[in-house]
């Protein structure tokens, strides 16, 4: 006669975790922070060409004749320009009341440029020389650090050290030493600029007029503006025991 099955064995239910350790191996959570302060990597301006034409016809050959000087003249800069984008672009009809309907008057068109720069003095008389293009519009600079900038790393890492000498001290405080790390999370670090939306400069200045060519408008001198770069991390940590 076959034996009847042994009833399963439960499964022992898992312990309980002690997120706030024991008294044989207490925890203690910090946080450390990084605040830099650098120099930025990049500077974009954005230009807006415009053209005006009787008929569409007029207004696109206007466009794109304008369109064509700019971009030759950003292309004239070579290396110090690291990045030239055309975006947005539009012809759009101007209405004007006849009797009692419309007609169009005219054609407006516009295209709108983006350039990125490395050379900040460049940027300068680059930035001067298409303001004084007609129909053109300059707007910027926007400065930023590229995503993968070392200052992004060293504010990491400077706030991974404020965390564990913040956890010493208060160790040190209770007699005793820190065992081991536990946890460790990253609660951010990035640029207070995300990029992609930069910080115009507020420092626009005019050099004299005899340091320009005589057939062109002075450079201006421009100030980068300084990147505040920060970084966050909480951390736990085990302590040997202690005696109070």
């Amino acid at each position: 006669m076959t034996p009847p099955p042994e009833p399963p064995v439960p499964h022992e239910p898992p312990r309980p975790t002690t997120p706030y350790g024991t008294p044989d191996a207490p925890r203690i959570a910090v946080r450390g922070e990084a605040h830099l302060e650098v120099d930025p990597e990049t500077a974009r301006i954005g230009i807006t060409v415009n053209a005006r034409g009787t008929d569409r016809t007029d207004a696109l050959n206007d466009l794109t004749r304008r369109n064509t000087t700019a971009l030759d003249l950003v292309k004239t800069y070579g290396d110090a320009v690291e990045k030239l984008e055309t975006g947005t672009f539009s012809i759009t009809p101007e209405l004007t009341k006849h009797g009692r309907g419309e007609r169009i008057r005219a054609y407006h068109g516009r295209v709108h440029i983006t350039a990125e720069l490395t050379d900040f003095t460049a940027l300068g008389e680059l930035t001067t020389r298409l303001a004084d293009l007609d129909l053109t519009h300059v707007d910027g600079p926007y400065w930023a650090l590229r995503p993968d900038s070392p200052a992004h790393r060293r504010a990491r890492q400077q706030a991974v050290r404020e965390a564990v000498q913040r956890a010493r001290e208060y160790a040190e405080a209770l007699g005793t030493t820190l065992a081991a790390l536990v946890e460790l999370a990253d609660t951010g670090a990035e640029n207070t600029h995300p990029y992609g939306m930069e910080t115009a400069s507020r420092s626009l200045r005019a050099k004299g007029y005899d340091a320009a060519a005589p057939d062109q408008p002075p450079a201006l001198d421009l100030e980068p503006q300084r990147q505040h770069v920060y970084a966050a991390v909480n951390a736990r940590f085990t302590m040997s025991p202690s005696v109070l």
